[in-house]
């Protein structure tokens, strides 16, 4: 379990923003809810949900987050990104729509809704080696694929032989919905991590 006070600031423009917080909760760390620049202080570590990709980067720059986001993420704040939040983080998104704005701090290459529209969501087993034996439940909805891993990253777990989950210094990103999941591991794993 992570100390007490420690705390979690959670993007909270749209999204699955609410699992998240209620997964960490759930976990004893103390969830914030960011939508302004103020809300980052004090946070130990930051999460970017899934959600539409597009929207929240439009709202990261309505908001005026994108600056200090993506300052304190290339400071070195300990951050978890999932579906949406990971396509932000993206060096490379191949179907990127003119006008999208992304934070370009993961050496990935990666292409949106990859797995199909909505009605072709599904849940997977995956194997992750920093949860132990039992295997993991992968949400897919509307998620990318990752295509290309730099050098800097590290795959934590494949689907297919495709890559879902990776780490790269103090980010961790997935292609699936772990908050949905109802399995509190990899949430509570990337809190052991954070300093």
């Amino acid at each position: 379990m992570p100390e007490d006070g420690m705390k979690v600031g959670v993007l909270a423009l749209q999204g699955a923003f609410r699992e998240h917080r209620e997964v960490f909760d759930g976990l004893g760390a103390e969830a914030i809810e960011v939508r302004v620049s103020e809300d980052l202080a004090g946070c130990d570590s930051l999460v970017l949900p899934g959600g539409e990709s597009t929207v929240i980067g439009k709202l990261l720059v309505s908001s005026g987050l994108l600056g200090p986001v993506g300052d304190r993420i290339r400071d070195g704040v300990p951050t978890f990104a999932t579906c949406a939040g990971l396509i932000l983080l993206a060096r490379e998104v191949l179907d990127r729509r003119d006008g999208d704005v992304g934070l370009d701090l993961l050496d990935l290459q990666v292409r949106r809704n990859a797995y199909g529209p909505q009605r072709q969501s599904f849940e997977v087993p995956l194997a992750i080696a920093a949860l132990g034996a039992r295997p993991f439940p992968g949400v897919f909805i509307r998620a990318p694929a990752i295509l290309a891993v730099g050098d800097g990253a590290e795959v934590l777990a494949h689907h297919d032989d495709q890559p879902v989950l990776v780490r790269s210094g103090s980010i961790w990103a997935a292609t699936f919905h772990p908050e949905l999941s109802g399995d509190l591991r990899l949430h509570q794993r990337f809190l052991q991590e954070v300093p």
